[in-house]
């Protein structure tokens, strides 16, 4: 009982040794123990970071015990070569299909598309700005002195050209092309059409021929037009038209432009009544508007214009009620006894309706009021929320955008428009335009100072419209805007049987006394036709949050895992990393730290696994005479011995413990 206590004792188990009998055996067991040095610490035991032996163990202990589905199958099947085959092609397809779908969701977040939202809304609501224009500039006895020569000679070429005389102006002096051409430069002129394709000159004449047989002139054969050059006349154009009134309008506002251009900065001084003059009353919210409720400036073609409930009125005007007596009504004079006659072809009143901060263009969004008609516009509010930086092309404020503002106003993608083209047209022609604001130090373009502006002008609008001069792409659009769509409804005003008492008062109160006197007044109401209003908000379609959850959703689908298995596939990778690394570091150094080993010994060694180097090495007895004890205990190996050493010397058939010099060394288990 003693012995088999100290054989449990014993930290190295037996191994059979050949050659023993069951005698032998029996002697065996009945030895004393043998005497162990204390156990050193090895490698393993000291290493923080332990690494798998080989890419078999760390691949066989992935499989095991990793929550991936389909990854045991890699290890539960490799005693049947097909499965193993199947299972790996299996798991390979749905490892690639499940990146090609991560693919697809990458490239939808990266693309940054957005949803729209549509939020209906009631409130009290802002009303806007409304700014009416009397749709001419100037009185014409006031600048008649400045058109006197140019009106003189705008008859005489309507005269050549259609034979066409004016009954209220009479030409003093009859005058030839020869003297017009001395007088004002870019004569009105009927210029021949290129011929038109033969086809369409067959079919012309076939029709011709079954109307009349007599030839006749032809007057789509012939256009109106005047004719630019550059500085050097070195490159001349028509600037041509196919109907001939709007041939005479574009040249006549041509040289009308000259003439502004050299009139005073400052705005036509304005008689006391001016307002009276053209508004005959004036009410919002069923309240009289005063001279604090609306601001005056001079527009070149649409003359003097006035605008209500702009950003400088002291108190904004609200709404609190939709309807057309919750609105603003305007009594309008549109009466043309002194307009310019050939600039001025309209009569009425042009109106426009904009967000206090925006200036009024009139050419761009306005709309014109008929004379002797009640013009009703309802609106409804939209309000537009844009998603700058990667999902969308949109500024907030204009500072981004390489455009100065010449308006000084809110940033609108029209003010930043208009301000590119004045740019562009500073730039090549040398002036400013007159419809646009200009810049300090700069001069209006008139052909007195600057001979080549028209033919400059002319030039840069055709790139203008083909955007050669990039203002469509540098003019980004606005994050947020702010619109107003308006409907409209007409009736006639006043009515036959009021009409008597109507005009009775106004001439009465407002020295209204034409004879047509229908065509000389116009009602205007505009008011809010609800109090909800629209806004359309951007959001981001894919966020964040968004592409995790597709992410886990494509991950459970073809796995069936979830985050902690991302984090295992993680950890093997770094593993075979780290197996990679020891490899070629053990390789190295076995290859160039170890002098004298020989190629055929560090070749051994780098081959060798580690697992065949045991971490305690217990030396066992290898025949009969080496089983016999030793007066000496024999100390354990700490180390494991090299793969080319011996484990110990030979000993001889007398059991000397000697080996004899130049003996070789004897194989384990060797009798």
């Amino acid at each position: 009982m003693k012995g088999d206590k100290l054989e449990e004792q014993d930290p190295c188990p037996h191994q059979p040794i050949q050659g023993l009998t069951k005698g032998d055996k029996l002697e065996e067991q009945g030895l004393g123990p043998e005497p162990t040095a204390p156990q050193q610490p090895t490698e393993e035991e000291e290493a923080l970071i332990e690494f798998h032996r080989s890419y078999r163990e760390l691949f066989q202990f992935f499989c095991n015990n990793t929550t991936i589905h389909g990854a045991i199958r890699l290890v539960c099947s490799q005693h049947n070569r097909m499965k193993t085959a199947f299972w790996a092609v299996l798991w390979l397809c749905t490892f690639g299909m499940m990146y090609w779908q991560f693919g697809l969701l990458f490239g939808e977040y990266f693309s940054y598309p957005v949803s729209l939202n549509i939020n209906l809304d009631s409130d009290k609501l802002v009303f806007p700005a409304v700014t009416v224009c009397t749709l001419n500039p100037y009185r014409y006895t006031e600048i008649k002195g400045e058109l006197e020569e140019l009106d003189r000679i705008t008859e005489q070429t309507l005269f050549d050209l259609y034979k066409y005389k004016s009954p209220n102006t009479a030409v003093a002096r009859p005058r030839g092309r020869r003297d017009l051409r001395e007088t004002l430069p870019h004569p009105l002129q009927r210029l021949r059409a290129p011929p038109p394709p033969l086809r369409a000159r067959r079919a012309r004449s076939a029709a011709s021929g079954m109307r009349d047989n007599s030839p006749q002139v032809d007057w789509k054969d012939w256009k109106i037009g005047f004719q630019l050059c550059n500085q050097n006349k070195s490159d001349c154009f028509y600037q041509t038209y196919s109907s001939g009134v709007d041939a005479v309008r574009e040249w006549y506002r041509f040289h009308y432009i000259n003439i502004l251009s050299r009139l005073s900065d400052t705005s036509p001084p304005l008689e006391e009544d001016l307002l009276g003059n053209f508004i005959f009353a004036c009410r919002f919210n069923q309240a009289s508007c005063n001279q604090a409720n609306y601001s005056h400036f001079h527009h070149p073609v649409y003359g003097n214009c006035y605008t209500f409930n702009d950003k400088n009125n002291s108190n904004l005007w609200m709404s609190s009620m939709p309807g057309i007596n919750n609105g603003l009504s305007l009594m309008l004079r549109t009466e043309q006894n002194d307009f310019i006659p050939l600039l001025s072809t309209v009569t009425g009143a042009r109106v426009m309706v904009h967000g206090q901060d925006e200036p009024a263009f009139m050419d761009d969004g306005g709309f014109n009021v008929r004379p002797g008609v009640e013009t009703s516009i309802s609106m409804r509010k939209e309000a537009l929320d844009r998603l700058g930086g990667n999902y969308g092309d949109c500024t907030k404020n204009g500072s981004d955008v390489p455009v100065k503002n010449l308006y000084h106003s809110k940033y609108t993608q029209q003010v930043c428009i208009h301000s590119c083209f004045q740019e562009s047209m500073i730039a090549r022609c040398g002036c400013a335009y007159i419809f646009y604001p200009r810049p300090r130090d700069v001069e209006y373009c008139d052909y007195r100072k600057h001979n080549s502006w028209g033919y400059c002008y002319y030039k840069l609008q055709v790139d203008f419209s083909s955007d050669r001069l990039g203002c469509f792409t540098k003019c980004r659009k606005p994050c947020s805007v702010t619109s107003y769509q308006l409907s409209a409804g007409y009736s006639r005003w006043p009515s036959v049987t009021s009409q008597e008492w109507v005009f009775q008062m106004l001439s009465r109160q407002n020295n209204y006394t034409i004879n047509n006197k229908r065509d000389g007044v116009a009602k205007l109401n505009i008011f809010f036709k609800e109090l909800k209003y629209k806004t359309n908000s951007e959001s981001p379609s894919v966020t964040m949050v968004t592409l995790l959850s597709n992410l886990g959703s494509q991950w459970s689908l073809w796995f069936g895992s979830s985050v902690l298995s991302v984090v295992e596939m993680a950890e093997l990778i770094f593993d075979l990393l780290g197996i990679t690394s020891l490899m070629l570091l053990r390789r190295f150094r076995s290859r160039y730290w170890s002098p004298g080993r020989g190629r055929r010994g560090a070749r051994e060694v780098a081959s060798s696994p580690p697992s065949s180097f045991p971490s305690r090495f217990c030396p066992h007895p290898t025949s009969p005479a080496a089983s016999q004890p030793s007066p000496a205990p024999i100390p354990a190996l700490a180390a494991p011995p090299p793969a080319y050493a011996s484990l110990g010397p030979c000993l001889s058939p007398g059991g000397s413990g000697s080996a004899a010099p130049g003996s070789p060394a004897c194989p384990l288990g060797e009798p």
